[in-house]
C-alpha cells in the first residue's frame, strides 16, 4: 500500500450496520407503492449497503430490477474534486420507472445531485435516493437523500465498501482514516 502513515479507527460497528439496515429498509418499503422498482447502486463505495438493502427487500415481497452506474468525484483523493463524471451508465430502460438511488456518502452534494438529474432524464418518473452515510457539514448543493443510514462528521471515512485509493473497502466496519503527524 502506497498511502500516507495512517491507522483506521472504528466509527460505526458491522452490527450497528446491520440494524440500521433493517430500518432504513423499513422506510423505504413504506414510500414505495406496487409499481415496478429499479434499484441504481452508485459503484463503487455502495456495493456492500445495495446488496445488504436487496437481501432485506426480499422477505418483504419486493423483486426489485438492479443495475449500476459509476460516478467518479473523488480519485485518488481524500476530498471530492467538485466535478462528476459518468464511467458506467445504466443499462436498464428506466422510462415510466419509479427509481432508488443507492449511494455511499452524501458531502458535498454534488454526486448525489448529478445522478438525481441524470435518472430523471432517463426517463424515471420518480427517484428516490438513500445514501448510507451523510455529511451535511460538507454540503455545497442544496440536497437531501430521502433515507439516511447514518449522519456522520466531517472525517474521512472507509470500509463497508468505502475506500481510501482501492484500498479498505472490506472492512465489515465503517472506519475513521486517522493521518499520522
Amino acid at each position: 500500500m502506497n498511502l500516507p502513515p495512517h491507522k483506521i479507527e472504528e466509527l460505526i460497528s458491522a452490527k450497528d450496520l446491520q440494524d440500521r439496515v433493517t430500518k432504513v429498509v423499513d422506510d423505504i418499503t413504506q414510500q414505495l407503492d406496487d409499481k415496478p422498482l429499479v434499484i441504481v447502486g452508485v459503484l463503487r463505495g455502495s456495493f456492500m449497503f445495495l446488496a445488504d438493502l436487496v437481501r432485506e427487500l426480499h422477505p418483504r415481497k419486493f423483486h426489485p430490477q438492479i443495475d449500476f452506474m459509476t460516478l467518479q468525484s473523488y480519485g485518488s483523493a481524500t476530498v471530492s474534486s467538485g466535478n462528476v463524471n459518468i464511467t458506467k451508465d445504466v443499462t436498464v430502460s428506466l422510462d415510466g420507472m419509479t427509481v432508488l438511488l443507492v449511494d455511499d456518502i452524501l458531502d458535498s452534494g454534488r454526486t448525489l445531485n448529478f445522478a438525481v438529474k441524470h435518472v430523471l432524464n432517463k426517463g424515471a418518473s420518480k427517484v428516490l435516493s438513500c445514501c448510507l452515510l451523510d455529511k451535511p457539514d460538507r454540503r455545497v448543493v442544496d440536497i437531501k437523500a430521502d433515507f439516511i443510514g447514518f449522519d456522520i462528521p466531517d472525517t474521512f471515512v472507509v470500509g463497508y465498501g468505502l475506500d481510501y485509493d482501492s484500498h479498505y473497502r472490506e472492512l465489515p466496519y465503517i472506519g475513521k482514516v486517522v493521518f499520522d503527524d
